[in-house]
């Protein structure tokens, strides 16, 4: 995540109307508008691999997945994220078009610069979200996921690793995908 933009807080309200004027996208936290990096060829490629698996896993039925420039709303956290991929099985998220709060896995490519971000403060704004079962982090750097899923008998997150041969289990959806398959035309960086 980036610096704070130097402009005065933001209510919510502000804040939506502010960012559909502008040319860049901007995630806001409690009053503060932070600007959004460009991503690595790397981080564009598995977020659209995975964007694919889950559109077509999903087709005809009634869940629906977002990449990138959909804002999901943590609204106990006073929060707008741009989630790398999202998937929502909402009736009310469908009425939305600009905005979603009911996501059911939540998955956030990792980048240096936002990795730390990803893993804490923003891991700790999804856990408010009811209806969220998973959230993933996926490694840009090597082959690698770390998937969270809420128990649910205890409500407890519990961390389902994957690495390289393995295939990515996401219960909340119904989707198995080799990690080949999500890391497939990946460049790492030497």
């Amino acid at each position: 995540m980036s610096l704070p933009l130097s402009q005065p807080r933001f209510d919510a309200s502000q804040y939506l109307a502010w960012e559909e004027g502008q040319a860049d996208k901007h995630e806001y936290i409690d009053g503060e508008v932070f600007a959004m990096a460009g991503a690595s060829e790397a981080h564009v490629t598995i977020a659209g691999n995975l964007y694919m698996a889950l559109r077509n896993h999903l087709r005809g039925g009634p869940c629906s997945v977002f990449i990138a420039d959909m804002k999901l709303q943590v609204a106990e956290d006073n929060a707008f994220f741009y989630p790398d991929v999202f998937v929502t099985c909402a009736p009310a998220d469908r009425a939305q078009s600009h905005c979603k709060s009911a996501p059911t896995l939540v998955i956030e490519v990792l980048s240096p610069s936002t990795s730390a971000f990803d893993r804490g403060a923003k891991f700790a704004a999804y856990r408010k979200l009811a209806s969220l079962r998973e959230y993933a982090v996926i490694d840009s750097e090597r082959q690698g996921v770390d998937l969270f899923r809420r128990d649910s008998e205890s409500g407890h997150w519990v961390l389902y690793p994957f690495e390289a041969g393995d295939e990515l289990h996401c219960a909340s959806v119904g989707l198995r995908l080799p990690m080949a398959s999500l890391y497939e035309d990946v460049r790492f960086e030497a």
